[in-house]
C-alpha cells in the first residue's frame, strides 16, 4: 500500500514538473515571437519624413504597441525647460508630458543644436558632450562623452527616440548613426505633442488657474560637466 501511494506521489510530481517546464517554454517562445514582430525602421512620407525623419510604422499613433520590450530602451530627448520658444510653433518649451517607460536624456546637452526654425530661436547654448562641426563631424569634448552615449543608448538594444515635435529625436538618430550605431535598430517615433495614446504621464497641471509642472515624475538624466574630464 505504501509503495502504491509513493508511486502516485511520484507521478503527480512528474506531471507538475512537466507542466511547469511546458508553461515556461510556451511563455518564452510566445515572448520571442512577439519580439520578432518589430518592423524595420522606415521613414514616413511628407514633411515629417524629409524634415524630421519620423518613422512610418512606429510613431505617435502606434508607439503604445511597442512599449515594455526587454530588448529596447526608450529615450525622450527634451530638456525639462528648453530655452527655445517652442510655443511659437504650437509646442511647449516645458516638458509637459512623457510616455510611460521613456526616460529623458536632454539632447541640447549632448551636442550643439543647429537648424531650428527661425521662430524658435536658440535653445541651450552652453557646454555639451560633443561639438558638431560645420563639416558634419562630431567631436568629443570630454573623455567620458562616448561612454555616456553607449550607456544611455546601448548598441545591443533597439532604441526608441521621441521629443516634443520630432526634431531633437531625428537629430539624435542621425548622430548615433554617424558615430557607428546600427541604423536598423533606431526609431524616431516623433513628437509627444501629437501623442494621444493610453500611456501618457501628465507633467503639466492647472489648479485654480495656476499652471505647474510635476517634473518629479520624469526620470531625467542631467549631465554634471564639472565631474567630467575635458579632452585636451
Amino acid at each position: 500500500m505504501k509503495n502504491k501511494n509513493l508511486i502516485v506521489i511520484i507521478v503527480v510530481l512528474l506531471i507538475f514538473i512537466a507542466g511547469g517546464v511546458t508553461s515556461y517554454f510556451v511563455f518564452n517562445n510566445k515572448k520571442n515571437v512577439e519580439l520578432q514582430k518589430l518592423p524595420k525602421p522606415e521613414i514616413t512620407e511628407g514633411v515629417r519624413g524629409t524634415s524630421f525623419g519620423i518613422d512610418k510604422n512606429i510613431n505617435e499613433e502606434t508607439i503604445d504597441n511597442y512599449l515594455n520590450r526587454d530588448d529596447s530602451v526608450y529615450r525622450d530627448m527634451r530638456m525639462l525647460i528648453d530655452e527655445g520658444d517652442y510655443e511659437s510653433i504650437g509646442g511647449d518649451s516645458y516638458l509637459s508630458g512623457i510616455i510611460k517607460g521613456f526616460e529623458a536624456v536632454p539632447f541640447p546637452l549632448i551636442v550643439n543644436v543647429t537648424g531650428l526654425p527661425e521662430e524658435v530661436g536658440n535653445t541651450y547654448q552652453g557646454t555639451t558632450l560633443f561639438t558638431l562641426t560645420e563639416e558634419g563631424e562630431y567631436i568629443a569634448n570630454y573623455e567620458e562623452s562616448m561612454e555616456y552615449l553607449e550607456y544611455y543608448f546601448p548598441k545591443d538594444k533597439y532604441i526608441f527616440l521621441m521629443c516634443g515635435g520630432g526634431g531633437y529625436s531625428g537629430m539624435m538618430k542621425s548622430m548615433l548613426i554617424a558615430l557607428g550605431w546600427n541604423k536598423d535598430k533606431i526609431y524616431n517615433t516623433g513628437g509627444h505633442w501629437y501623442y494621444n495614446g493610453n500611456n501618457n504621464i501628465a507633467i503639466k497641471s492647472t489648479s485654480n488657474g495656476e499652471v505647474s509642472y510635476d517634473f518629479w515624475k520624469v526620470t531625467y538624466h542631467d549631465i554634471d560637466f564639472n565631474i567630467l574630464h575635458k579632452v585636451n
